[in-house]
């Protein structure tokens, strides 16, 4: 079996994220093509996106949320991501025993004793109205009927575990601020989600299996759970096996890809790209060394903007007074010293709306 080594992989995520050569794709298709972006920040996947796509116009993202072709949603790992409509209506029945239990492992006291089932009921009628609502207002609909439960609770199992919602506009739109109200995606969509099927036979499963392949392959099982963070999904591995291959990673571990995916030669050349916070190209795996050290791997989950160099996560960065500041966090030679600045400059005037290319990269360590 052949073995890929950490740099054939890092060079096959980034090929596969479009983060090795910037897209001529159209938004909504390159956020099918990524299985949408983590969004729990509301302005990250407009950075996520003009790290991805030539020309990318945040307008283009902006109007295709209030024209409800794109929405954002908990979806996989029960964190905030933007996907297309098409995916939420297809992806989020299979999503739902997670859901559940994720807010159930945060909540399991509080929740003791709430039928799920009736607390589902309650909260429909009370949004069946399409009015939008905070999740604090649906709570406080509610709580009267499980006090003991308390408002933020039955809030969250309501939001983000028991009803399919949208966080709704003008949440998420370009350089807008406002809170979290939510709707219903029957009533924002204008249709029912897909129903689990009916057989068993798990064809949803299946897709995300293939869909994931084909924005973060090659990649084990592991790192499959890691993305969606479904259990269930080892019979549509299985299911899929005969059309999958296979490979190793340098400590043995199985790796499974589509067979025509790109897996470029290890020597292209990668060029720096910003990333906003939370990016899937990291989180999207259990073994995230193909993209970042062991020793910064807590940048991942801490919510740092990263910067890779080299295809590898080597700086963090922020923005303050519409300057863009890199922290290396390793040493830079000269040649990468300018490819930063240089991107640095194009991301701050991005940011800024033309009105600043200002970048200061702070001295390497050491």
């Amino acid at each position: 079996m052949t073995v890929l080594n950490t740099r054939a992989l890092n060079r096959a995520t980034l090929a596969r994220q479009l983060l090795l050569d910037r897209a001529d794709l159209p938004v909504l298709d390159a956020v099918a093509q990524l299985c949408g972006l983590q969004a729990q920040e509301p302005q990250e996947p407009f950075i996520g996106l003009w790290s991805r796509l030539r020309a990318f116009a945040p307008t283009a993202l902006s109007d295709l949320l209030t024209g409800r072709r794109v929405a954002r949603t908990h979806l996989m790992r029960r964190t905030v991501h933007l996907v297309t409509a098409d995916d939420l209506v297809a992806w989020r029945a299979r999503h739902d025993a997670m859901l559940r239990q994720r807010v159930l492992g945060t909540y399991r006291r509080e929740l003791d004793g709430v039928d799920l089932g009736r607390l589902a009921a309650a909260g429909r009628s009370v949004m069946a109205d399409g009015e939008p609502r905070t999740m604090g207002e649906l709570a406080r609909a509610v709580v009267d009927r499980w006090p003991a439960a308390g408002p933020r609770p039955l809030g969250e199992m309501l939001i983000a575990g028991l009803l399919p919602t949208v966080q709704l506009p003008p949440r998420g739109l370009w350089r807008t601020s406002g809170g979290a109200r939510y709707a219903l995606v029957s009533s924002w969509l204008g249709c029912e989600i897909d129903p689990p099927d009916p057989d068993g036979s798990d064809p949803v499963g299946q897709a995300l299996v293939r869909r994931y392949l084909a924005a973060f392959g090659p990649a084990a099982s592991a790192d499959l759970r890691a993305w969606c963070g479904l259990a269930g999904l080892p019979a549509a591995v299985s299911a899929l096996r005969e059309e999958l291959v296979a490979f190793r990673d340098e400590r043995g571990r199985e790796l499974l890809d589509l067979p025509d995916a790109p897996r470029p030669d290890p020597d292209t050349p990668a060029p720096v790209r910003f990333l906003p916070a939370f990016d899937n190209a990291i989180l999207g795996y259990h073994d995230r060394s193909r993209i970042i050290d062991d020793a910064h791997r807590g940048l991942s989950v801490a919510g740092a903007r990263v910067a890779l160099v080299d295809g590898r996560v080597a700086a963090t960065w922020s923005v303050e007074a519409d300057t863009v500041l890199v922290t290396p966090l390793d040493r830079f030679t000269r040649a990468e010293r300018t490819a930063v600045d240089e991107e640095g400059r194009a991301l701050a005037s991005f940011l800024s709306g033309g009105d600043s290319d200002r970048v200061r990269i702070a001295a390497s360590p050491g």
